[in-house]
């Protein structure tokens, strides 16, 4: 080994050393107030001191902690300097572990996995509502607007991907009593990168928007923001165009949860931003006014308020309400008041309306106000999508962001409780199978001993959900489509008998004594992954058929709205077929999602709420720790603690590593195993740090591997800069030495040369010059020394002009050259010779198959040149061999005539002798005879010695009548046939039959036989169009159009 490889490899392994000694002096400089990685927590079984490192963290504003490459996230409640540009700055490209935890550092180890390994990722952000999901889901989308590369094209595709953000949230978003901007519908978001790292498009995916919120809020609760948005911050244009006031008492769907005003929101500055969002997302002016229309009517709709007629049935009087939902979604007064209180009923082919009860009326009106806006909301969603599309069809690498409902408990939950829960249930399941489940999977999979770590399996709870025929959702599904008197009672009691004994299901009825106290008649309690959550069936079957009368939609398929005019389509399918529950099409939707985030490497961003007052500064320690319970943080952690944070196969190890070791760079000759066994030898490795599977290797700690890969970096550094540095200056130096002297040389020489030929060329010059000047002043002259070179060049110019300039067919023969006087003779002689020349080659390159063409066209030209009108527009039009091919005629009569040779085919219209029916037949010409075929029959055989002519009209008809000899009275008579391939196929016939004479071109009428004895006649005028028909004479009457000259 060299001293310079010493040296190398001396400064590398100290660069290792002072990179793992910053790395842990920045831990322990930090970790004085709680470790910034759980795995280093000496009792990392002990849930207390888990507990313990998070409270001290959050007191000291530090909300970020890793459990080896997931981080947990504990909601601050406060404003924190954490989130500005210089952060971002900080944490690009810089390794996970090197810095303190940060939300940033989760999001560019993604990105740069992503760029680097060329697959696809998606970050799983879960935990209570409340948690701060959806902020962690807005850092991150932050963080990559403004690490990724700047384009024009790219900023406005991440200025988009950006402010979708707050348009999903004032449409999507409300105030619950747990949090004041909760996401009433689940989002997932791919962000698409191109091969640098550029977010070039976007989708997004929304699942099951809580639209049962627009009618009806608990308490202490809002409906969805845009609502309050639009009256507090619209301009007065605006509202007094939508007929609303700037005040949401006024408003039915407002004011049930009694607090329209909240103090941590402020909707007049949120609707600026909507309305900047919408603008740049490139929603047009026309776009907005329909979309605020239909907010607006939502608003009316839910102020409209029927009376009771002496029947007891529902009316509408002069609503005002109702004449600005008319007004606003464009649908006459009258239709929309009968669909508010009229069902249509339909029975057999009859139809009748029957008159609703107030109660029924309420629940149409409500049921209408619940569709359009989870309709307008889901095209919101795909207009959002087109803005962000990308239209490049190269391949993408993506990152998903899932941002969906957190579990949730309420004092009285319902059917919106119920399937927010079974969501977090699967995710749950999928966290299992992508971390817990595969972590060890894989372990026992490569040999790698370890002790197992138990954690809790929610499959039993996924299962008695969505099981088949036996789980809740089966169960209430059923209800739903038995016929009969099928309640939210009976739905009760039908989960009861079918989960009577499962260890998670509870009712009033089946649980003993002390529990049954805390159980109303009409409750279900079931035993989450969370905890305990008590749901209340009153709605369940409502709800999950979410039924919009039938008449209704046709209503809303008047409107003048563009936007409803989209969500109501006439072309969406109005079957009687009663359509998907809300369950199901939410459980399939949530299929859909897991095989999205099982095709993707997974993050995670465990989110945690520290109170249920959302107060700064207070850890609520009984809250904190059943969150870490149920998100699995403890099962996590101690994978972590037994197990590997990075493992590769050897092959790629030692592929990327091997300049790090002498041994192994720049090939290696033995296994792959053996290779990476000395190369994690040279680097000093620890025995604790590493294990040796069977196809990889395991390396426990990240630093570690970020240690590897930093000095990986500085030696391919420092190797190619010292290698070009080298090879450069001794090249250069060499080169600069040749040059050097040789330039003396040359400089010395080339100048002498350079003076000689430039008087030699002057000299030159002056001669030529002069003897130009003296040829042009007598090229008139006779032949002279004095303009014979001169003359010489005149000739020479004309020539080479005329080779640039000669004519490319014989058609431009007249295009020759202007001559000058001397040459004119010559030009001519050189004309005629030319022509005669392109004439012999264009007859060379007639092939035989076109000299057999051109001689069909000229017999066609011998009978029909001036005689007929529409000749000249078939000169144009070449023949080919035949227009039926041997597979499209039928196979009987193929085997009756193949014997004949088959010469041309051709589709004619055969008219019928009596009553000149047309009828569609096939024309063939054999050997011998003419044939006219209908599928699989022969109707008439026409042998050509028989044939006595074949008469045309002179018009532009494409009448033929084949005139044959008729001698027995049950024989068929003469033939009319319309062929539009007229003058092709009278030319094969008369090649065929060898009889060129045969052809009779006439005027006004033709007479034909029709059998012997009985003759009939066609008459051919011009007209304005082209007509078949009997004329009253009984003759058959051809009108054809007279054809323009060409």
């Amino acid at each position: 080994m060299t001293h310079n490889t010493l040296e190398v490899s001396e400064s590398l392994e100290e660069r290792c050393n002072q990179i793992l000694r910053n790395m842990e002096g920045s831990l322990t400089a930090r970790d004085r107030v709680g470790l910034q990685d759980f795995v280093l927590l000496d009792n990392y079984t002990s849930e207390s001191a888990f507990l313990d490192n998070l409270r001290k963290r959050f007191h000291e504003n530090l909300i970020y902690t890793y459990i080896g490459t997931l981080l947990v996230s504990v909601n601050p409640y406060k404003e924190l300097d954490i989130y500005n540009k210089t952060n971002m700055d900080t944490y690009m490209g810089v390794n996970l572990f090197e810095l303190p935890p940060h939300i940033y550092a989760l999001a560019d180890n993604v990105f740069r996995t992503m760029l680097s390994e060329v697959n696809n990722h998606f970050i799983l952000i879960s935990g209570e509502s409340g948690a701060g999901k959806t902020e962690a889901s807005k850092k991150i989308l932050q963080f990559y607007a403004v690490s990724c590369p700047s384009t024009r094209l790219l900023n406005n595709v991440r200025d988009r991907l950006v402010l979708s953000n707050p348009v999903l949230e004032a449409f999507g978003n409300a105030k619950t009593l747990k949090n004041d901007n909760s996401s009433r519908f689940g989002k997932y978001m791919d962000i698409q990168f191109d091969h640098q790292g550029g977010a070039v498009g976007g989708h997004i995916l929304s699942y099951l928007l809580e639209k049962s919120r627009v009618v009806h809020q608990n308490h202490g609760e809002r409906n969805f923001h845009i609502f309050y948005q639009l009256v507090e911050g619209g301009d007065e244009e605006l509202l007094r165009w939508l007929g609303l006031e700037r005040n949401c008492q006024h408003y039915n769907y407002l004011v049930q949860g009694d607090c329209a005003k909240v103090s941590s929101i402020n909707d007049k500055s949120d609707w600026k931003t909507v309305k900047n969002a919408l603008s740049v997302i490139e929603f047009s002016e026309n776009d907005m006014e329909h979309l605020f229309g239909i907010i607006g009517s939502v608003l009316h709709l839910g102020n409209i308020k029927f009376d009771k007629d002496i029947r007891g049935y529902a009316t509408l009087n002069n609503n005002p309400d109702l004449h600005w939902v008319s007004k606003l979604l464009g649908i006459p007064t009258q239709v929309l008041q009968k669909s508010l209180t009229h069902r249509k009923i339909e029975a057999k082919a009859e139809e009748m309306f029957s008159p609703f009860t107030v109660d029924h009326a309420v629940y149409a009106r409500d049921a209408l106000a619940k569709a359009i806006y989870d309709r307008t909301f889901n095209w919101l969603v795909n207009r959002i999508n087109e803005s962000l599309a990308n239209k490049d069809s190269s391949r993408k690498t993506v990152i998903g962001l899932l941002d969906i409902y957190g579990f949730e408990v309420f004092n009285v939950n319902r059917f919106e409780q119920f399937c927010i829960n079974y969501c977090n249930e699967k995710l749950q399941q999928l966290f299992i199978q992508l971390t817990l489940k595969s972590e060890q999977e894989e372990y026992e999979l490569e040999g790698i001993e370890w002790e197992p770590v138990p954690f809790f399996n929610n499959k039993i709870i996924c299962d008695l959900v969505e099981e088949k025929h036996r789980g809740i959702i089966s169960t209430l599904d059923e209800e739903c489509l038995r016929p009969g008197g099928a309640t939210d009672l009976t739905f009760l009691e039908k989960l009861e008998e079918k989960l009577n004994g499962h260890p998670h299901f509870v009712t009033h009825k089946l649980a003993d004594p002390k529990t049954r106290k805390t159980l109303e008649r009409e409750d279900f309690r079931l035993l989450h992954y969370a905890g305990e959550v008590t749901y209340c069936v009153t709605g369940f079957l409502d709800k999950n058929n979410d039924l919009l009368y039938r008449n209704v939609k046709e209503v809303m398929r008047q409107s003048q709205n563009a936007i409803i005019q989209h969500c109501f389509p006439i072309t969406e399918p109005d079957s009687k077929k009663r359509p998907e529950t809300v369950v199901t099409q939410f459980k399939g939707s949530l299929v859909g999602l897991t095989e999205i985030l099982m095709s993707k490497e997974p993050s995670y961003v465990r989110c945690i709420k520290p109170n249920d007052g959302k107060q700064p500064g207070r850890f609520d320690d009984v809250l904190v720790r059943h969150q870490v319970k149920y998100l699995g943080l403890m099962e996590h952690l101690r994978v972590r603690r037994a197990g590997f944070a990075y493992r590769r196969r050897y092959e790629l190890f030692l592929q990327r590593y091997k300049p790090l070791c002498p041994d192994t760079w720049p090939h290696w000759k033995g296994t792959a195993a053996d290779g990476v066994l000395c190369l994690i030898k040279h680097l000093g490795y620890e025995a604790n740090d590493y294990k040796m599977g069977r196809t990889k290797i395991f390396i426990r700690h990240p630093k570690t591997l970020f240690a590897t890969e930093d000095a990986f970096e500085i030696c391919k550094h420092e190797l190619a800069t010292r290698i070009q540095a080298k090879y450069k200056g001794y090249r250069a130096h060499g080169e600069f030495q040749k040059q050097k002297e040789a330039a003396t040389k040359i400089e010395n020489c080339w100048r002498g040369l350079k003076a000689r030929q430039e008087r030699e060329k002057r000299q030159w010059a002056v001669k030529v010059i002069k003897k130009f000047i003296k040829g042009f002043m007598t090229r008139n002259d006779e032949v002279s020394s004095d303009n014979r070179e001169y003359l010489a060049y005149v000739r020479q110019n004309y020539l080479t002009r005329l080779k640039e300039n000669l004519p490319k067919t014989v058609l431009e023969r007249n295009n020759w050259l202007t001559p000058p006087p001397i040459m004119k003779e010559a030009s001519k002689l050189l004309q005629k010779m030319y022509i005669r020349y392109m004439v012999q080659k264009y007859v060379r390159g007639i092939t035989p198959q076109r000299t057999a063409q051109i001689q069909m066209k000229l017999l066609t030209s011998t009978m029909f040149k001036g005689k007929k009108e529409n000749y000249p527009f078939s000169v144009c039009r070449p023949f080919v061999d035949t227009r039926i091919s041997e597979e499209d005629i039928n196979i009987k009569v193929l085997q009756m005539i193949r014997h004949e040779r088959i010469k041309y085919s051709v589709p004619v219209v055969k008219y019928d002798r009596n009553g000149f029916r047309p009828r569609l037949r096939q024309l063939i010409f054999t050997q011998t005879a003419a044939y006219l075929v209908e599928e699989g029959k022969i109707k008439q055989r026409v042998e050509y010695n028989s044939l006595k002519s074949v008469s045309v009209s002179n018009l532009s008809d494409n009448f033929i009548i084949l005139h044959v000899t008729c001698e027995d009275i049950k024989q068929k008579g003469d033939l009319v046939l319309q062929c539009d391939y007229l003058f092709e196929a009278l030319t094969k016939l008369t090649v065929i039959a060898n009889n060129q004479t045969c052809i009779k071109v006439v005027q006004g009428s033709v007479r034909f036989d029709i059998q012997p004895g009985r003759e009939g006649f066609i008459d051919f005028v011009s007209g304005q169009e082209c007509m078949v028909y009997r004329a009253k004479n009984g003759h058959l009457m051809v009108e054809s159009t007279r054809a323009k000259s060409r």
